[in-house]
């Protein structure tokens, strides 16, 4: 087995409590709302939304996949850090046994939000991961934060 990793750091004119909020803790409420196409819809299937908890994503219909179940690995709210595994769906293929998330939200001197973000593709036997691959899926993630953030930005009282 073998680890791709993948870093990313990007800006926001969110602060990070409001973001936090809105792009981890009400997610699952907020992105189908906003983005049916691309998500239908999030259930907790086991657990109480708290580390370890599986979450069931479903993706709707402009989406590749039909859905994902996620791990919540690590939640620090006073942080604002995150993590979790893709540990089931057909996002994840007979090369990739998992995927490992790490986000976190650091002030800026702007009053907005530096997101720090790393991906962990746990490959099966030697495969290896392509760059090509990884930044589709970044620019799909990458749209579906600024969906987000402009629904912040055009509904300031929302999620603070």
């Amino acid at each position: 087995m073998g680890v791709f990793t993948y870093t990313d750091e990007s800006t926001s004119v969110i602060p990070p409590p409001r973001l936090f909020k809105a792009l981890v803790l009400e997610s699952d409420t907020l992105i189908p709302k906003i983005a049916p196409q691309s998500v239908k819809s999030a259930e907790i299937v086991e657990g109480d939304g708290g580390v370890g908890t599986i979450k069931k994503i479903s993706f709707g219909e402009g989406s590749h996949y039909s859905y994902v179940k996620h791990r919540i690995d690590g939640l620090d709210k006073d942080n604002f850090a995150y993590s979790y595994s893709l540990v089931e769906g057909d996002a994840l293929s007979d090369k990739v046994e998992k995927i490992s998330y790490e986000i976190k939200l650091v002030a800026s001197a702007d009053g907005g939000s530096i997101i720090k973000s790393t991906s962990n593709y746990h490959t099966t036997g030697d495969v290896e991961i392509k760059e090509e691959d990884v930044k589709a899926g970044k620019e799909k993630a990458t749209g579906l934060f600024k969906l987000i953030e402009n629904y912040l930005v055009a509904n300031p009282d929302a999620y603070n």
